[in-house]
């Protein structure tokens, strides 16, 4: 896809020539043809243990090989810092048995988090006798964690600071370049950034950003069910490797990797970086753009009525949020407002209410209920203004006129 129109993109997904309409693509996003049918080949004819000089497994070892290349290269690194897994929650966790810092050390964790970057620091500062200190925004209206905030939070003993690149709740943009440059102006001091609901909206770079490990999951950037962590020069250094002793330990695979990069899902990387075509930039410029229209035709319609309170950032602006857009009603469950746009749908209108792995924003930041949590309906760029449409009639419907 060397530039964007939504027409086109949608005739790259099968799941969307049936009468749904995907608005929970925050959970996970439809997947390319391309990468289906990658994988149903690799499991064809190329599903053998790597490493054999026979030829189909040099082929399968050839095919693993280009999947990592591939990713390290759609995020500007090399593939020895990279490692892919099951998840971004899984890889966190492992990663977190793989660091150790000098008795004493502080750690800094972002509240507004999905648990999964925020529950292995927490175990890790358990088990180590490390201080947690709590990074929470210092309003609920509109939360954000900003580089001025933590400076706060750090001191000579901080070891470690995670965040989230955009909130799965808030959609919010944060600033990583900012807080990378913030975190760094303590020596040894690393950053962990979860990704996660950024990726499937903006193009990456991991040059640019300087965070020490960053991870995000394939499978919500329109691709198969498997996760990718990146770990800078300096991150690459603190990881000790979990491998077998006889094993290589130089790349962050090796270190981490435990045989846990699914080798037919991890072979079909390329079909999802073939998809930004070469010229990503403008690609996900066009895709920024389109996604603008999105929000916005969202945002307006729930900033106009009184019964809503959008959580986060309530305007459009594409440099402060991606179009996962949260909201509660007043008066009303999340859970029974959804639960009527089904009923009204026929189950055709596919959004979202809960916490979302998110429990201490929701609770703690949001001061909601974190069983029943918000309404979400999370766009990407395959999604029409046309469907944001339906989804506002059925809202007058469900919710009656603003």
């Amino acid at each position: 896809m060397s530039s964007f129109d939504v027409a086109s993109a949608r005739e790259r997904f099968p799941a969307l020539k049936q009468p749904q309409v995907f608005f929970d693509n925050a959970g996970g996003s439809q997947t390319l043809g391309s990468v289906i049918d990658s994988i149903v080949a690799y499991l064809s004819k190329t599903n053998v243990q790597l490493g054999a000089s026979y030829a189909v497994g040099q082929k399968s070892t050839a095919l693993y090989g280009e999947g990592y290349a591939a990713a390290a290269k759609y995020i500007n690194t090399s593939a020895e810092n990279i490692v892919l897994g099951s998840s971004t929650t899984q890889l966190f966790r492992t990663l977190s048995t793989a660091l150790s810092f000098p008795p004493g050390s502080e750690i800094v964790i972002s509240k507004v988090d999905h648990e999964a970057n925020i529950a292995p620091w927490v175990s890790l500062a358990q088990n180590t006798n490390m201080t947690i200190k709590w990074w929470t925004p210092k309003t609920k209206e509109n939360p954000k964690l900003l580089a001025s905030d933590l400076k706060e939070l750090l001191s000579e003993k901080t070891a470690l600071v995670t965040c989230t690149h955009a909130s799965n709740i808030l959609g919010t943009i944060h600033d990583i370049k900012a807080i990378a440059e913030v975190v760094h102006t303590i020596p040894g001091a690393l950053l962990c950034v979860d990704a996660v609901a950024y990726a499937p909206h903006r193009k990456l770079d991991m040059q640019e950003l300087g965070a020490d490990f960053y991870s995000f999951s394939w499978y919500k950037v329109y691709g198969p069910h498997i996760s990718m962590l990146y770990a800078s020069k300096k991150g690459l250094e603190a990881v000790k490797s979990l491998g077998h002793f006889f094993n290589p330990s130089a790349t962050l695979a090796d270190k981490l990797g435990l045989a846990g990069s699914c080798y037919e899902l991890t072979a079909s990387i390329p079909s999802v970086v073939e998809y930004f075509g070469p010229k990503q930039t403008e690609t996900w410029q066009s895709i920024v753009k389109h996604e603008f229209d999105l929000q916005s035709t969202l945002l307006d319609y729930l900033n106009a009525r009184s019964d809503v309170a959008i959580c986060g950032e309530k305007e459009p602006d594409s440099s402060k949020r991606v179009s996962t857009v949260s909201f509660v009603v007043k008066g009303r469950k999340s859970r029974d407002v959804v639960e009527a746009v089904d009923k009204a749908t026929n189950g055709e209108m596919g959004i979202r209410w809960g916490g979302f792995y998110s429990n201490r924003l929701i609770e703690e930041v949001l001061g909601l209920d974190p069983k029943d949590g918000v309404v979400r309906v999370s766009m990407v760029h395959y999604n029409t203004v046309d469907e944001v449409k339906q989804l506002l009639a059925v809202f007058d419907q469900v919710l009656g006129k603003a």
